[in-house]
């Protein structure tokens, strides 16, 4: 989660995520899942949309936070499947994915996106995210979603 500040305490910033996160969903601004491990209940990561687009072009940005445990199993590839999955029922939709170049493993994540998708790169709606301190320019990549659309 890119937005968490190493030097203030973790538990006032979760629930201000939380109550911003419950707010907005009513609402319709934004939509987030536990990925949760059913055995014994842990939290492996966050998945989630909200309205921050940059691309002039996408209706949702889809976000994602995996466990660094639980990182390479697959995970993050099947909730990002999931996720568009559910958004694409209904009606077609255009989504950002963001991704920082410096950052092979999650770059592949979503590069295997866009290429099971057929998505493209939208470098109009590259932007600087700052994860941990760091501000880095992240790529911007854009999956149409829909009924009849999904991996292939």
């Amino acid at each position: 989660m890119p937005w968490i500040n190493p030097d203030m305490p973790f538990e006032s910033q979760m629930q201000d995520f939380l109550t911003e996160t419950e707010g907005m969903g009513r609402s319709g601004m934004l939509h987030h899942w536990v990925m949760i491990r059913p055995w014994d209940n842990a939290i492996l990561g966050l998945i989630g949309f909200d309205r921050v687009t940059r691309s002039g072009k996408a209706h949702w940005n889809l976000g994602y936070w995996v466990r660094s445990s639980e990182q390479q199993h697959g995970l993050a590839r099947k909730a990002i499947n999931a996720a568009l999955q559910w958004m694409g029922e209904v009606e077609e939709s255009w989504i950002e994915l963001k991704v920082d170049p410096n950052n092979p493993p999650g770059r592949s994540t979503v590069m295997r996106a866009v290429r099971d998708w057929k998505g493209e790169r939208c470098i109009d709606g590259d932007s600087a995210i700052t994860v941990a301190g760091v501000r880095t320019k992240h790529e911007c990549h854009l999956i149409k979603t829909g009924p009849s659309l999904g991996p292939r």
